[in-house]
C-alpha cells in the first residue's frame, strides 16, 4: 500500500500513524519555504538526523528551538565553547559534539551566504530554478529516491562554503521538507492540492 490513511484521508505511507508524523505531513513536509529563519531550522534539524530517524527529530523538536534560540541563525553563530557544552548537557536533544558544533559553524556559513546573496532563501532556490521540482508521474513506494543531481550540486557547494553534515541524502531530505522538492506520492490527497 502506498499510502498510509488516518482520518479517511490517503497520505504517504512513510508518515504512519503518529499524530506529530502525520502532523508534520499534513501541514509542512514539502510546501514551499522562503522564510530564511524557517530554512536554517530544516537545515540544522537535517543535520542532527543523520543517521537518525526524522520521528526521532520532530519528537525534540521543541527541545532543539529552546536550546538553539529558536534557530535565530544570528544568535546561534554566536554560540561558544561554553554553549557547547551546555548543549552536551541537555538530553532534550540528539547530543553529538560533532553536530552541535557543526550547527554553530553552519550557522555562520549561513550568515555569510545571506550577506553575499542578500537572502538564504535566493541562493539556496536558486539550485531548483526558484520553483518547485515535482516528479511526472508522482513517485510511488519503494521509488523513492534519495539524492538527485540538485542535491549533488547543492551539496557540493554548500561543502565548498565550509557547512558541514550537508551531504547529497540530507539535502535532498532538506529540499523534500522545504517545497524545494515535491514528492508526495501517488494517491496522498496533499498531491491533489498541486
Amino acid at each position: 500500500m502506498a499510502t498510509a490513511k488516518l482520518t479517511n484521508k490517503n497520505r504517504c505511507w512513510w508518515c504512519g500513524t503518529d499524530p506529530l508524523y502525520v502532523e508534520y505531513h499534513d501541514k509542512e513536509w514539502g510546501r514551499p519555504v522562503h522564510d530564511d529563519q524557517k530554512i536554517f531550522e530544516m537545515l540544522i534539524l537535517e543535520g542532527f538526523q543523520a543517521g537518525l530517524s526524522w520521528i526521532t527529530i520532530l519528537r525534540k523538536r521543541a527541545n532543539f528551538r529552546k536550546a538553539f534560540a529558536n534557530f535565530n541563525p544570528n544568535k546561534v553563530a554566536k554560540f561558544t565553547a561554553k554553549d557547547v557544552q551546555r548543549l552536551l548537557k541537555d538530553a532534550g536533544i540528539i547530543r553529538n559534539r560533532l553536530k552541535i558544533k557543526a550547527a554553530i559553524s553552519n550557522a555562520q556559513r549561513f550568515l555569510e551566504v545571506q550577506s553575499e546573496f542578500g537572502s538564504f532563501d535566493k541562493y539556496i532556490w536558486g539550485f531548483v530554478g526558484h520553483r518547485t521540482l515535482r516528479s511526472s508521474p508522482p513517485p510511488q513506494q519503494g521509488k523513492l529516491r534519495a539524492t538527485s543531481a540538485e542535491s549533488d550540486a547543492l551539496s557540493k557547494d554548500l561543502k565548498k562554503r565550509g557547512f558541514k553534515f550537508v551531504g547529497s541524502t540530507v539535502m535532498y531530505a532538506h529540499m523534500q521538507a522545504t517545497g524545494m522538492i515535491d514528492d508526495h506520492v501517488q494517491g496522498c490527497f496533499r498531491l491533489k492540492r498541486r
